[in-house]
């Protein structure tokens, strides 16, 4: 399950990012309500859940919660706050969040708020990504090739292995470059070494030959990389 964790407060996202990554959710981190609103607009779907913190940068917790309804967006939404006033609640929940933990709070509770949110996501959430003859199944955070006998084979993937395919199935025959990748999936990790994205790459081809797609994702010197739908 993915969640988007919206916190400006670096120590708080840290170690919000950290125990959510303990209990096998995939979190995108970001630290700026307009960024985070980019990730919305343009793939809200790949969410099971997001937290918003209320005082951000760019857009408040409350604008983007508030962006998301105007859109009849039914992603699932915690909001976290120091505001503990009845009226301060009021407005989050009017605003459109589901639920509203105050800070400070147990990271017990939150994973137990999280999970409920969860039950409530997995009604409206599209269960499946489909590019061609590959399958992602948020479900179970697999991703299966439908064979010519219409048989599907698992493809055995590691997290960052399922992060960037779903990356470029959300974006076929897109060139997606080298900082764009960076961004989306290793932005927030202190310990990020700069040949990592080549060297992913690279598992990442070798697995997709193994079962016939050696030309799926394609290297487009000086810009990138590319999922050609043609090949699947």
């Amino acid at each position: 399950m993915r969640i988007l964790l919206v916190e400006d407060e670096y120590d708080l996202g840290a170690a919000l990012e950290r125990s959510l990554k303990r209990e096998k959710y995939v979190v995108d981190w970001v630290k700026d309500g307009a960024e985070a609103w980019q990730f919305l607009e343009n793939g809200w779907n790949q969410y099971t859940v997001a937290i918003f913190d209320w005082l951000l940068p760019g857009l408040s917790g409350i604008e983007l919660c508030q962006r998301l309804r105007a859109k009849q967006n039914p992603l699932p939404v915690l909001m976290l706050t120091a505001r503990d006033r009845m009226e301060d609640r009021v407005m989050g929940l009017d605003a459109g969040a589901d639920d509203y933990l105050i800070k400070p709070f147990g990271m017990a509770e939150l994973l137990a708020r999280l999970r409920a949110l969860q039950r409530r996501s997995l009604q409206i959430q599209p269960p499946q990504l489909q590019v061609g003859n590959l399958l992602l199944d948020y479900a179970t955070s697999a991703v299966s090739i439908s064979t010519h006998t219409g048989e599907l084979q698992n493809i055995p993937l590691t997290a960052k292995e399922f992060q960037l395919l779903e990356y470029f199935m959300q974006h076929p025959n897109q060139i997606l470059s080298r900082d764009q990748i960076i961004g989306r999936i290793w932005r927030a990790e202190a310990d990020f070494n700069s040949n990592v994205v080549a060297a992913q790459m690279r598992l990442l081809r070798r697995k997709l030959t193994e079962y016939g797609y050696d030309q799926l994702i394609e290297t487009v010197y000086g810009m990138g990389y590319k999922l050609n739908t043609h090949e699947t």
